[in-house]
């Protein structure tokens, strides 16, 4: 059962990486990096195989990003997405959205022991920012 509060409060969060961000406009990772974009947030793509996206810098992992990071959302195998958890939580990172496939319970376990807030077994945050822009009139 998804938790309407803290995917609000997410939402109202500003600066979000996208861990497994790809080159390639039909994946996952690409949509949900321009879905964020697209609704004024600033997104950070961390992807160790690109050096950029769209012209913009992608990083090759959390800690290249620059500043700091409100949510990272994994868009990675279960396995990697466990190894961003430790990154994220070194870093201090309060949230974590776990896309749907790239989640485990292992992985959820771990984000909760070290403190993250968690988002997993769906929905997609596509849905979350479409909901939001819906609500508020297309803007946010």
């Amino acid at each position: 059962m998804p938790n309407h509060a803290l995917i609000d409060h997410i939402m109202d969060q500003r600066r979000f990486a996208v861990t497994g961000v790809s080159r390639n406009p039909e994946k996952y990772g690409y949509k949900v990096y321009r879905a964020l974009k697209a609704a004024g947030y600033t997104v950070f793509a961390v992807n160790p195989n690109a050096e950029t996206i769209d012209d913009e810098p992608c990083y090759p992992t959390l800690d290249n990003v620059p500043g700091p990071i409100d949510c990272v959302v994994t868009v990675t195998p279960p396995e990697i997405s466990e190894e961003t958890i430790r990154v994220a939580a070194h870093l201090k990172i309060p949230y974590l959205w776990m896309q749907p496939g790239s989640d485990s319970t292992a992985a959820y376990n771990l984000a909760s022991s070290l403190s993250l807030q968690v988002i997993a077994g769906g929905p997609c945050i596509m849905v979350a920012v479409a909901l939001r822009r819906e609500r508020s009139g297309a803007a946010l």
